[in-house]
């Protein structure tokens, strides 16, 4: 639920109200889910990773400091990207950031080693970005994805009409999704379920922030609702990991 960018279907308010106030580490687990997996992968120098749908640059910006890998970050919102090159250089970071969508990388094939996409994939256009990632991924290379799942399946069409509306989501089901990434060429799948905490972790408690001068009331408000409606539909929705290769 909670996206660091990478959608291009349209103007999104939620997505609009995370660039202007800045978070970093909003994705569910945050920067700690982000460093255990990391811990398992022990990515060396050599590797060349693309965090796509970079946010503020939080993950890269981990991932340099601590694994000196070739990073990349990706995002289609402007406001964000600048947020991240900003971080980027208060950092001393030799980050390269690009502006573009996930659904249309501008990649040629088998360029990364790792793709990292937090809660990204399913703010886009679903077939696109995943055969995206897929093209642009090495032979052995591995996308790991933390996404939202529809996880009751007996949720009435109103509610899940409220929350597609309110993200500008995909909602899908954890088979659903595991379908989505094998249509995308993806051969080998995992799936880790991630028990997402809504009182510890929301926006209020998030790592840090980088807002924008003299934004208005309604972003936060957009905020405020999004911590409601994650609350109310805490027994509805889950969220996964996958780690997808070729």
């Amino acid at each position: 639920m909670i996206t660091k960018g990478g959608s291009s279907l349209g103007k999104n308010m939620y997505l609009e109200s995370l660039a202007f106030i800045g978070v970093g580490g909003a994705h569910p687990g945050g920067l700690q889910l982000t460093k255990s997996i990391l811990e398992k992968e022990n990515p060396n120098s050599d590797l060349s990773i693309l965090d796509a749908g970079c946010g503020t640059g939080q993950t890269a910006a981990y991932i340099a400091e601590n694994f000196s890998c070739q990073v990349l970050a990706l995002d289609n919102n402007k406001l964000m990207l600048d947020k991240a090159r900003k971080r980027f250089l208060t950092l001393g970071l030799p980050i390269e950031t690009m502006l573009g969508t996930t659904e249309s990388l501008p990649f040629s094939k088998t360029t990364f080693d790792i793709v990292f996409s937090e809660s990204v994939i399913a703010f886009t256009h679903i077939s696109k970005t995943v055969s995206e990632f897929k093209r642009i991924l090495k032979p052995q290379g591995t996308l790991y994805a933390i996404e939202m799942v529809l996880d009751d399946h007996q949720t009435s069409e109103h509610d899940i009409r409220k929350i597609k509306e309110f993200y500008g989501i995909n909602l899908l089901t954890e088979f659903e999704w595991i379908q989505a990434f094998q249509n995308g060429g993806f051969e080998k799948i995992n799936v880790e379920k991630y028990n997402y905490n809504n009182d510890s972790q929301n926006f209020y408690n998030a790592p840090d922030f980088e807002i924008s001068d003299d934004i208005g009331d309604k972003y936060f408000d957009i905020l405020s609702e999004h911590i409601n409606l994650t609350k109310q539909y805490n027994n509805i929705l889950g969220f996964r990991i996958f780690t997808c290769s070729p």
